[in-house]
């Protein structure tokens, strides 16, 4: 089974160094429309509604303490099969280019993060998952131009 850290691989392979925050970004557009795209999960890992956006923990974990990130010690893009390889293109294809502020801010105004995060203050820690329901369900409701 692919793993969070393929698809991340995977990323940076595409895109080169980024920022932790960006790839975290990235990681979690990829699980969201492959929900949609490809009817699954693309990885097992969960990501959950952290103060600055979605995060995978365990992806973190292995970038913890780095602001960019050129490779990453586990993980092969060679893992994704064509769907996947696919899905990262077309979400690197509209997401790749942006800053990492303007991904925070995309998922912070998105139902999923929200949801998660409940009626916590901004900024307050949070360990609350994102759950691949509300990821699907709020990205196939979106219109073809979003």
């Amino acid at each position: 089974m692919v793993t969070v850290f393929d698809v991340a691989a995977r990323i940076l392979n595409k895109k080169g160094p980024m920022t932790a925050w960006k790839l975290q970004k990235l990681v979690y557009y990829c699980q969201a429309w492959s929900l949609v795209w490809d009817g699954r999960a693309m990885f097992p890992e969960r990501i959950e509604a952290w103060a600055n956006g979605p995060v995978c923990p365990d992806l973190y974990d292995i970038h913890r303490g780095q602001f960019m990130v050129s490779s990453l010690p586990k993980g092969s893009p060679g893992a994704l099969d064509k769907d996947a390889n696919e899905t990262v293109d077309a979400v690197l294809d509209y997401y790749g280019d942006k800053p990492p502020q303007w991904l925070s801010d995309l998922t912070h105004m998105e139902a999923p993060w929200r949801e998660a995060r409940g009626d916590l203050p901004p900024g307050v820690r949070s360990s609350k998952v994102i759950t691949l329901e509300a990821m699907a369900e709020y990205y196939e409701s979106l219109p073809p131009d979003s």
